[in-house]
């Protein structure tokens, strides 16, 4: 499947689950995400999940490292839609937060996140078996990911297809993708 089609298919199958569904499937992937190997994690970049979509709760996994790894930092994205770039802000706390002009949680203030980042929890609509995914089409992680020697971990609510058929250069490969039932190495 092309990434135009798997982006129809992946929102439709989003819609079919129910907020019980989604919550649930949330709570299954921190389940996965918490047997990960944080020792030499010092930051952590994570995205924040646009509810109305959907996405995975990654506030779960937020809240988690806050307790089981105070000393990892997290940070959080903003984007800048002029540039198409986005940068890390340290996450201050659920109240710190507001949507932008596209309903996307972030930062409204917060200290400039500029050094290493060690781990990178990635959004997607799929991904294939060898680790490519599919976004909304604005590009934004595959840029900020370009040349980050990091380790880039997606989250799922449905496993892989076999392989998306239009993936290019500036596409980049995850390490691992976490779903409900599993959690795949590339």
């Amino acid at each position: 499947m092309t990434k135009a089609e798997l982006r129809k298919h992946a929102v439709l199958q989003r819609k079919g689950l129910s907020e019980e569904q989604a919550a649930l499937y949330s709570r299954t992937l921190l389940g996965h995400f918490a047997l990960q190997d944080f020792s030499s994690v010092k930051t952590v970049h994570v995205f924040l999940p646009i509810a109305e979509k959907k996405e995975p709760d990654t506030f779960l996994l937020i809240d988690w490292l806050a307790l089981h790894h105070p000393e990892i930092r997290i940070v959080v994205p903003k984007a800048d839609f002029e540039t198409a770039l986005m940068h890390n802000y340290v996450y201050m706390g659920r109240d710190g937060l507001e949507k932008n002009f596209y309903d996307i949680l972030e930062p409204a203030k917060g200290d400039l996140h500029t050094g290493e980042v060690d781990m990178v929890l990635v959004p997607m609509l799929a991904f294939d078996l060898d680790g490519y995914r599919v976004g909304y089409g604005k590009g934004f992680y595959d840029r900020f990911l370009q040349g980050l020697d990091t380790r880039k971990i997606g989250l799922s609510f449905f496993g892989p297809i076999g392989q998306i058929e239009d993936v290019d250069a500036y596409d980049v490969a995850l390490d691992l993708c976490i779903t409900p039932e599993k959690v795949y190495h590339f």
